[in-house]
């Protein structure tokens, strides 16, 4: 069976799709999911429950798809969404804590990338962080929203969101090290 691609042009889309063109909706989402799906995975450790914070988060994405302002693209746009989304279903689980601890002021703390993990190892490690280390971590370092940014969205100092990000990076490094030396026979 093949395919055809009915519309390339994704402003056509979105004009069809502020219309309620059911059509257009599907072949948006059908572009987008995977790569959404992926986002709040990043966030939500159970594959449900990241399909749930998508769905919904699509349901928003149509539902608000007027107030789209074609600035900047329409994917960071989808993607934001998606952020918000899986924050609000982790905020809803009381998945979310962020220990108010000392701030740790220190340089910059670097992973090692050279790792020789594969994609879907280091996503485990990353699942494997405490909550708000792993929320903090994904905002910062993979979708590069600023400590400012992560605050105000989680509600939080930028202090803490500095700390947290500290120690998420340390504990993925020392996670890598450990699995290295356990690939490697040298422990």
């Amino acid at each position: 069976m093949k395919v055809i691609q009915l519309y390339k042009n994704e402003s056509v889309l979105i004009k069809k799709a502020i219309k309620n063109n059911r059509e257009a909706q599907h072949v948006l989402f059908e572009m987008h999911a995977p790569k959404m799906l992926s986002v709040c995975r990043y966030y939500i450790k159970d594959v449900q429950h990241a399909e749930d914070a998508m769905l919904n988060g699509f349901f928003k994405v149509f539902k608000n798809l007027k107030s789209y302002k074609a600035e900047g693209s329409f994917e960071g746009w989808i993607r934001r969404i998606m952020v918000r989304e899986s924050i609000s279903f982790l905020r809803q689980q009381k998945h979310i804590e962020f220990p108010v601890e000392q701030l740790i002021e220190t340089k910059e703390f670097s992973i090692q990338t050279d790792t020789g993990l594969e994609v879907a190892e280091i996503q485990k490690l990353i699942d494997n962080l405490p909550e708000g280390y792993k929320m903090i971590f994904v905002m910062y370092a993979i979708e590069g929203y600023k400590h400012a940014e992560i605050a105000e969205l989680l509600q939080i100092s930028e202090g803490t969101s500095k700390s947290q990000l500290y120690k998420a990076r340390k504990q993925l490094q020392e996670q890598i090290n450990k699995q290295n030396k356990t690939n490697y026979g040298s422990k």
